[in-house]
């Protein structure tokens, strides 16, 4: 019983270390792996806007990194938000974007975010587009 709940300890104790161990690894991860993104405006406020009326707007990225920059994926936080995005890979210096349209359909506040998944040195990239829907005034 003693051999059993020995092993078992050293068992865990293997398995942390090696998990502090990948750890470091992923840390040490060089900054010229990645893409740098530079945008234009990452919080886009469209103002007041008509109510049914679909809004866009298209968010600029420079790749300021060494390496060519993917973005993968670009989910808005709803479904009122349809994104699209540079398919092919931005080469150092060049430039790519990311759509982001609104449809305007309910009256208020809207504040709304798109998460852009690239292989920048944090993962992902935020976007934010925020306005105030009017609904049309009666005759």
């Amino acid at each position: 019983m003693k051999k059993l709940i020995l092993f078992a300890v050293f068992l865990v104790a293997a398995q942390a270390c090696l998990a502090q161990a990948a750890a470091g690894a992923a840390a040490t991860v060089p900054a010229e792996e990645y893409a740098v993104a530079e945008i234009d405006i990452q919080n886009f406020d469209f103002g007041k806007i008509a109510q049914g009326k679909p809004v866009d707007h298209e968010f600029t990225l420079v790749n300021r990194g060494k390496v060519p920059m993917i973005i993968t994926n670009a989910q808005p936080t709803c479904g009122c938000t349809i994104g699209s995005w540079t398919k092919e890979p931005i080469p150092p210096g060049g430039t790519g974007f990311v759509k982001a349209t609104f449809n305007a359909a309910a009256a208020g506040v809207f504040d709304k975010g798109i998460t852009v998944t690239a292989n920048v040195a944090t993962g992902v990239i935020v976007l934010r587009i925020r306005g105030e829907v009017l609904a049309p005034t009666p005759n």
